[in-house]
């Protein structure tokens, strides 16, 4: 049986997963990349928690399922920053491994959580 998530569970970890983040970025070596890379992975990090929580205050199941659709993008894009990092050996893999493997997951659970959304949409 897979775990469940409540709404709390889900705004809990995608703040703390923003907050890791944030903690990275602080420890990027500064130069016009790297600059132009902790803005980007910044951005998106923080943008799961705030779709999520938006989108936890949807005005109707449509508006609820185009939010989760932007936290599994933004989930998505954190990850191709984290993976810009990881090749480019700009920080130790070692440091980046858990925060990959972390956006995957919240990949994974926005993707399965949109596509849930909008098959119920269909239904009705």
């Amino acid at each position: 049986m897979e775990p469940r998530f409540t709404k709390l569970d889900l705004q809990n970890r995608t703040m703390e997963f923003a907050l890791r983040v944030l903690a990275l970025v602080r420890a990027l070596p500064r130069g016009f990349g790297e600059e132009v890379i902790a803005k980007q992975l910044a951005k998106s990090a923080t943008s799961v928690g705030a779709n999520y929580r938006e989108a936890s205050h949807a005005k109707s199941s449509s508006d609820f399922a185009s939010k989760l659709k932007i936290c599994e993008s933004e989930a998505d894009e954190t990850l191709y920053w984290l993976e810009i990092l990881y090749k480019s050996g700009i920080i130790k893999p070692s440091r980046l491994e858990l925060l990959m493997a972390e956006a995957k997951e919240l990949v994974a659970i926005f993707t399965a959580a949109t596509r849930t959304a909008y098959a119920k949409l269909k239904t009705k």
